[in-house]
């Protein structure tokens, strides 16, 4: 037992050391694509890493892209746009609203209904008109009628295993499933206890499950200035343009594996200032958001507040290498979430001689 519980943890550290190698250079070679505007460059073989390689793409913001600010869905036309650009044949299978927070959750009965979208946003219109099959674009609800606004929406998880189970070949032709998933670029970081609810990691995590690779995106942003969508804009750019090197880096190297889901956080930065780096981190133990329920009667309204440090309630850090801390320094975090959610800390010794001895 304890050797085969050190050659996984040598496999995983040496998949750890691998992977950070690929990404060390990239956030610091962001180049002017990310302060360019759209098709900021031309195809060819040096910037085509992806070249015909078949891509899932999914998230927890929708597929809508109707928010003034961004949030439900902008960032996902950014990656596909960065995506195509390095020559990657991608099919978008989203759910229908938004669905932050969702986490892992899915739906167990009834019908789901795949939705096209025939007009896809002006600036993106284009992006994937070359490859095989043309960046399509599904929106994913539930019930048996076509996606309408009062539709509800297919969770994150929902839309991955629809794709994976057989929406993908049934209409893309993809008869052997993609290469890759990707879910993102999610509105806000997913780093520390925000882990849990995240439905971007959520699809993910959902896309392991079923033996096919994951990478995971996050772009953060400053809370103070969340309405304004040329931050948006901005931030997703550099988050895709990062991703899509990465992941061509990540391929090339034979280190996209379904073992654990590759969890990307890009820092929001000031106009012109680069990341520092990236680092390889834990999941942190912080809590960052606090939830509030307040009213009268059967009634609740839900509210959240992000947790300061010191707030009553809030669960501060106890890792030295943890996600949120080295993205407040400007890293970009890269972080392996496995889907075994076995406690194999010395703190369980104590419970599991217990349960053994009263077996």
């Amino acid at each position: 037992m304890r050797t085969s519980v050190a050659r996984r943890t040598t496999a995983l550290a040496g998949a750890a050391t691998a992977l950070l190698l690929a990404a060390t250079a990239l956030a610091q070679a962001q180049s002017a694509d990310s302060e360019a505007t759209h098709h900021p460059r031309t195809a060819s073989a040096a910037t085509t890493p992806l070249a015909g390689f078949r891509v899932l793409l999914s998230n927890d913001d929708s597929m809508q892209m109707a928010r003034p600010n961004g949030s439900d869905g902008k960032g996902l036309y950014e990656v596909r746009h960065a995506l195509c650009a390095a020559g990657a044949d991608v099919v978008v299978f989203a759910p229908w609203a938004n669905q932050s927070g969702a986490g892992t959750g899915s739906t167990t009965s009834g019908q789901l209904t795949v939705e096209r979208r025939t007009a896809l946003p002006l600036d993106y219109a284009q992006d994937c008109s070359t490859a095989p099959a043309q960046g399509a674009v599904y929106g994913v609800c539930k019930g048996g009628s076509p996606c309408g606004p009062a539709s509800l929406s297919a969770t994150p998880a929902d839309a991955v295993r629809l794709a994976l189970g057989g929406g993908l070949a049934a209409k893309a032709g993809w008869q052997d499933g993609p290469g890759l998933v990707v879910s993102g670029t999610n509105y806000g970081q997913n780093v520390a206890s925000v882990v849990n609810e995240s439905g971007t990691v959520g699809a993910a995590l959902a896309a392991i499950g079923e033996g096919v690779p994951a990478v995971a995106l996050s772009s953060s942003y400053d809370p103070t200035v969340t309405t304004s969508l040329e931050v948006a804009d901005r931030t997703y750019r550099e988050t895709a343009a990062y991703a899509a090197d990465f992941i061509g880096q990540l391929k090339r190297r034979d280190l996209l594996k379904p073992d654990f889901v590759v969890n990307v956080n890009y820092p929001y930065l000031p106009v012109g200032q680069r990341p520092r780096g990236t680092a390889w981190t834990s999941v942190g133990t912080q809590q960052l958001v606090k939830g509030a329920y307040t009213g009268s009667g059967n009634t609740f309204t839900i509210g959240a507040g992000f947790c300061a440090p010191g707030v009553e309630g809030c669960r501060p850090e106890t890792k030295r290498d943890a996600d949120f801390a080295m993205l407040q320094r400007g890293y970009v975090t890269v972080t392996p979430l496995g889907s075994d959610r076995t406690y194999t800390g010395v703190k369980d010794l104590r419970l599991a001689a217990y349960v053994k001895s009263h077996g």
